[in-house]
């Protein structure tokens, strides 16, 4: 995984997104409401709910809006109709943008999204169009300031971790989806805190784009995370090139 790091545009797109309270908790909550509507309303027997829950908490989602959220998708309160979509498109210069979508009205969120892309030069595509390009990872992210690089690294191999990187005083553990809740409660259980522990969408290789054309990605990739419906975007811009590393440092 060494040089597919997209460490540098989690911490961006995150930043983007903490600055908005009131928005992110929607999110939070919108992905409470998807877990516990698939698979059940308790977080013992439903590792995505836990993982949403965990998420929330991380994030000082208050405790009583995700019991409400946990009820919506249970059924038990009305508002649970809220299913998952995937939007696939391109932004300048063909780099690839995925969009994970929590909506409760499709009809409203693919023309918003649309529009999204057409104003910064992409364009929506069909299904399956740049989805081909990416592979679902799950990622937790542990800073060296917390714990030894060996320790971490142990706990890593221990919890059935596929491949850790070192990069910037962070060591990055990658690991499939399903294993994900696992690799970060070993991590919960040794009480070393943990920058990141998510799902992405990882692309098998990145793209390189000039000074100007970076700068129009991240304003499509900035307007496309603001928008009330969408949880996630993925990209295969090349965040460590000395290009885009300027514009969002």
């Amino acid at each position: 995984m060494a040089g597919h790091s997209h460490w540098a545009g989690i911490k961006h797109k995150k930043a983007l997104i903490d600055s908005k309270r009131s928005k992110l908790w929607s999110k939070l909550s919108k992905a409470i409401i998807v877990a516990a509507k698939m698979g059940g309303g308790d977080p013992d027997k439903n590792v995505r709910l836990r993982t949403a829950i965990q998420d929330a908490k991380s994030l000082s989602l208050p405790k009583d809006n995700i019991e409400r959220a946990i009820k919506k998708g249970t059924g038990e309160l009305d508002g649970g109709n809220v299913e998952e979509a995937l939007y696939e498109g391109y932004g300048p210069a063909g780099v690839a943008v995925l969009c994970d979508i929590m909506t409760d009205n499709r009809n409203r969120t693919a023309p918003e999204v649309r529009k999204i892309f057409d104003v910064h030069g992409g364009n929506l595509g069909g299904t399956g169009c740049v989805a081909y390009l990416f592979d679902r990872k799950g990622l937790v992210v542990v800073s060296t300031n917390e714990a030894g690089e060996d320790r971490i690294m142990e706990i890593a191999m221990e919890a059935d971790a596929q491949d850790v990187d070192v990069i910037d005083g962070r060591v990055e553990i990658f690991t499939t989806p399903d294993l994900l809740s696992q690799v970060a409660g070993a991590f919960q259980a040794a009480e070393i805190p943990m920058e990141v522990s998510e799902v992405l969408r990882i692309p098998q290789t990145t793209v390189d784009v000039d000074e100007q054309t970076a700068g129009t990605v991240l304003k499509l990739l900035e307007t496309l995370e603001d928008h009330d419906d969408v949880q996630k975007v993925s990209t295969n811009l090349n965040f460590r090139s000395p290009t885009v590393a300027n514009l969002i440092s």
